[in-house]
């Protein structure tokens, strides 16, 4: 019986010390992962505090929103009423906004009653005192080169070339201003898209961007680029190109591409933002898009005599808005 006794105390206490062992085991664990968690979350803010060094403090530049400081809009718009009014509420709000020039096509003039309307959404939704100026560029010919038409009295230097249905947050627009400001001889913009093939090219969308990392075009719907482009593009862009352009009406954003690229030789920087399309129709919805794309690609390039794209793997991130970038 004593020893029956013995041996039952020996059991418990055996179990008890596995209990006691498994018990510790399941805290060391928990304190091991509370240490992880804990040392991953001091490595994300260190991390985000050093990339707003690099991309929202942009050293010693003047942000004053005086003439020449600030960035007209270049918006591009075709009978779209509806969308074209939103657009203009929308923007007239945004920070560092001097003017906006609307590319008027159309076979009519805009009638007053849109102007009338157009200029009082600005008066209304412009913040801060600012006087932000409305123009229509009235063009003869329904061409999409109008669209990067050499502008005489175009007082910034920044120019934000938008469709009327794309809409950008204010404070998209802003970083991406702010990153063109870093390096206003490249295209910034927000829609990133790449060519592939070295003796034939090949157009390629996001999704291949998204799968490789790489992009060496960023499309004038959504972008900013130094106004002097437009001088360029209005008088030395090759006649052949332009008029391919009008013909096919399609591919102007890639001819913006490569004479920015033959320019700089260098890569344009993509920026990363959410983007709102507020209409349902365009040129990328036809059929044959890509193809016609592709053969933009390889006709400019004979033109050119080479292939001025440079491929880049770089985005910009306003890493105050993202924890994961």
């Amino acid at each position: 019986m004593r020893g029956s006794l013995l041996f039952n105390n020996n059991r418990r206490t055996a179990q008890r010390f596995r209990q006691l062992a498994i018990s510790a085991v399941g805290s060391s664990k928990i304190k091991l992962l509370l240490c992880f968690c804990i040392a991953f979350t001091v490595f994300l803010l260190l991390s985000r505090g050093s990339t707003l060094t690099e991309w929202t403090d942009s050293g010693p530049l003047d942000r004053s929103s005086s003439p020449g400081k600030g960035y007209a809009i270049l918006m591009n718009t075709w009978k779209r009423y509806d969308l074209l009014k939103q657009s203009i509420a929308h923007y007239a709000k945004c920070p560092g906004l001097d003017s906006i020039h609307l590319v008027w096509s159309e076979p009519d003039p805009p009638s007053d009653s849109l102007q009338i309307f157009l200029q009082r959404i600005i008066r209304k939704n412009s913040r801060n005192g600012r006087q932000v100026e409305l123009k229509f560029d009235i063009n003869t010919e329904d061409s999409l080169n109008n669209r990067f038409k050499e502008i005489k009295d175009l007082k910034a230097d920044a120019v934000f070339s938008i469709d009327d249905d794309i809409i950008f947050p204010c404070h998209s627009v802003k970083f991406a201003f702010d990153v063109w400001r870093s390096a206003p001889d490249q295209m910034v913009g927000f829609v990133p898209r790449k060519k592939e093939g070295k003796d034939y090219y090949s157009y390629c969308g996001w999704w291949s961007v998204w799968w490789t990392g790489t992009y060496n075009m960023v499309l004038s719907k959504a972008s900013f680029f130094h106004k002097k482009y437009l001088r360029l593009y209005t008088n030395e862009m090759p006649t052949s190109i332009k008029e391919f352009v009008t013909e096919n009406r399609n591919c102007e954003d890639i001819a913006m591409s490569f004479l920015v690229a033959n320019v700089t030789d260098a890569p344009p920087i993509w920026v990363k933002g959410k983007i709102y399309e507020i209409g349902s129709t365009g040129i990328s919805t036809l059929g044959g898009h890509s193809e016609k794309r592709t053969q933009c690609l390889n006709r400019f390039a004979a033109e050119f005599g080479r292939m001025p794209l440079v491929p880049t793997s770089m985005k910009a991130v306003d890493s105050r808005r993202m924890w994961f970038w």
